[in-house]
């Protein structure tokens, strides 16, 4: 198998700027056995070994997706009783469409690194079911206290809009986030990866809100559903996951660094910009005329911008896997066209490519899944993190590279 993309790869020469650390608590790369080293002469790769969970990881994982389960069914149960079996049916199939788009962008974010279903699963789940309730619990409780307030219509709308939404539900679905810092710390690398998580939980709470919203107008007699429709669905599906990627981005630079009270530190920073958006989304049409000039002048340009913000993350994932991999390669674990194919989108979608023409698609993904793998384990490892198992995990990752390469490429040639 040789280097689709043609590529050479870049210096190797790591910049441990990115672990904010050096490397002197990092062990040296051992060397590539001789049968390794004959295979990447070549340029080949392979089949995946497993690694097995904690039984504890095990039972905690099966606690949580009960608890959101339970609390996705209370709200399912809330959504029948006040839309009605109708209003939830085709609030549901509309809430499709932009639930869609959002898991469009999600998986554009996610490619280069793809995180762990099951922890995506759950925070889809959180986001759908456990972050609405924590909103519905609350707001049964603070409707009482603005009641009492006096604060008339005007006043209690705003409120409830502008203040207690933006608080209530970002805390809900950061929690979320906060959570999966915790359990599945080998896969939460970096602001990408907690921006992923975070755009999973808010799209999961905006599928919920949206099904809430859409009956609502059909249940009200439907002649506004079309342009709610429009203005939630089509225009603005991206709202949650921008407000709630703050947080998932400040956990993830925390996540960066050992320890895990920095994550509960980031996830009040990262807070803070995610309700002063969330409220000035909600507040400002409290006094503007023209949305649809609002919507162009402002909310596009904060799109672009944070579209802007992901690409250049994307780019620095790009870099680390070539810095990573190419320390890798120098000691003989890789050919350098393996590193350039790897951390080349070109070179991933030829060898892709190529692997399905020879009947090997499924081998070339776990090749390249397990090497992105690889170099982040060897990032956690620089970063002095390895109190998560990242010296483990890379034993078994440098097999799982080397049997994939083994099938990719046929029998090892002879000294």
């Amino acid at each position: 198998m040789t280097d689709p993309s043609g590529a050479t790869p870049s210096s190797a020469t790591p910049d441990y700027s990115a672990t904010a650390t050096g490397v002197s608590s990092a062990p040296a790369l051992h060397a590539a056995p001789n049968e390794v080293r004959l295979e990447t002469q070549t340029a080949q790769a392979g089949l995946p070994t497993t690694r097995r969970a904690s039984p504890g990881l095990v039972v905690a994982s099966v606690i949580g997706y009960i608890i959101v389960a339970l609390s996705l069914l209370f709200v399912l149960a809330y959504l029948f009783v006040g839309l009605g079996a109708a209003g939830v049916i085709i609030g549901g199939v509309l809430a499709l469409v932009p639930l869609g788009i959002v898991f469009w962008g999600i998986r554009w974010i996610d490619r280069w690194e793809p995180e762990p279903r099951g922890a995506l699963v759950f925070a889809f789940l959180w986001g759908a079911g456990m972050s609405v309730f924590i909103a519905l619990a609350v707001d049964a409780e603070i409707q009482n206290v603005i009641a009492a307030a006096g604060l008339g219509d005007f006043g209690a709308e705003f409120f409830g809009a502008a203040i207690q939404a933006p608080i209530v539900e970002e805390v809900g679905k950061g929690l979320g986030v906060l959570l999966l810092f915790f359990a599945v710390r080998r896969h939460f690398d970096g602001p990408v990866d907690g921006i992923v998580y975070s755009a999973w939980v808010a799209g999961g709470f905006a599928f919920t809100e949206n099904i809430l919203y859409f009956g609502s107008e059909l249940a009200a007699g439907g002649a506004s559903t079309v342009e709610v429709f429009f203005i939630r669905g089509l225009m603005s599906p991206f709202a949650h996951v921008m407000f709630t990627a703050f947080i998932g981005a400040a956990i993830g630079f925390a996540a960066q660094r050992p320890g895990r009270w920095r994550g509960v530190v980031a996830f009040g920073i990262g807070l803070i910009p995610a309700v002063l958006l969330h409220a000035f989304w909600n507040g400002v049409l409290f006094f503007i005329s023209d949305f649809y000039g609002y919507y162009l002048l402002v909310q596009v340009p904060l799109f672009v911008v944070a579209v802007w913000l992901v690409s250049q993350l994307r780019r620095q994932e790009q870099r680390i896997i070539r810095e990573r991999l190419g320390e890798y390669a120098a000691v003989g674990w890789f050919h350098e066209q393996e590193v350039a194919m790897l951390s080349s989108p070109t070179g991933r979608r030829d060898a892709k490519r190529w692997a399905k023409a020879h009947g090997v698609a499924p081998v070339m993904r776990d090749f390249i899944r397990d090497a992105t793998s690889l170099a982040y384990a060897r990032q956690r490892i620089l970063g002095d993190r390895d109190s998560i198992g990242s010296q483990s995990d890379e034993a078994v990752l440098l097999q799982r590279v080397a049997a994939s390469r083994h099938t990719l490429r046929g029998p090892a040639p002879t000294a």
